[in-house]
C-alpha cells in the first residue's frame, strides 16, 4: 500500500453532514508531519472533473477517469487526506487509513436542514446513514484492518477522533521508517 511513500494517505469519508471537512482542517493543523486536505466535491466543481450538474439532485456528476487522473499524482507523493462523501473509487494502493464518520440520523437530519439541502436529498443521505451505506462501501473496497469508524456528534468527538488520528500517523511513520531502513537498497 505505502510502496515509497514517507506520508500516508487518509480518506476521511461519510455521509454529508457527518463533520468530514472539520475533522480534516483540524488534523492538518494538528498532525506531527504535513498534511494536504483536498475537499473532493470542491476539487470536481473547481476544476471541472465533472460531467455536469444534476438539477434533480443539486450535484455534480462526477467524472471519475478526470478526478483519479488529477488525484493520482498527488497520492504516489503521499501526505493527502481525501474528503468525500464516498470511498470506493480511490484505489486501494493509494490508501493506508480510511476514516468512516458516523452520526445520530436526527442530529444529521438537523445539520442537512441548517444547510438548507433540498428535503430529498436530506432524506437520501438520511436514509444512507441509517442503513450505513458509507461504511459498507469501505468494507466492500478496502481491508478492513485498514477502516476505522468514528462517531461525530460533539466537539468532544471532533477532538478525540483528531487525536486517535495523529497517534495513527506517528504509529504509520514509526512503522514505515523501521520498513523503509530495512529494504535492501537502504531508501
Amino acid at each position: 500500500m505505502t510502496g515509497s511513500r514517507s506520508s500516508p494517505n487518509i480518506i476521511i469519508t461519510g455521509t454529508p453532514g457527518t463533520g468530514k471537512s472539520t475533522h480534516a482542517q483540524l488534523l492538518v493543523q494538528e498532525s506531527p508531519i504535513p498534511l494536504k486536505h483536498v475537499n473532493v466535491g470542491e476539487m470536481v466543481k473547481d476544476q471541472g472533473l465533472h460531467e455536469g450538474f444534476d438539477e434533480e439532485w443539486q450535484s455534480y456528476t462526477v467524472d471519475d477517469d478526470k478526478l483519479l487522473d488529477e488525484l493520482e499524482p498527488l497520492a504516489d507523493r503521499g501526505g493527502l487526506i481525501l474528503d468525500w462523501h464516498t470511498c470506493d473509487i480511490f484505489p486501494e494502493r493509494w490508501i493506508d487509513l480510511v476514516i468512516v464518520l458516523r452520526c445520530n440520523h436526527t442530529m444529521l437530519w438537523e445539520r442537512l436542514e441548517r444547510r438548507n439541502y433540498p428535503l430529498k436529498k436530506i432524506q437520501e443521505n438520511n436514509e444512507a446513514e441509517i442503513m450505513g451505506v458509507v461504511s459498507e462501501e469501505a468494507g466492500e473496497s478496502y481491508q478492513s484492518q485498514a477502516i476505522v469508524e468514528l462517531t461525530s456528534e460533539s466537539l468532544e468527538d471532533l477532538q478525540e477522533n483528531v487525536s486517535r488520528m495523529v497517534e495513527w500517523i506517528r504509529n504509520w511513520l514509526d512503522n514505515n521508517a523501521v520498513a523503509q531502513t530495512n529494504q535492501p537498497d537502504g531508501t
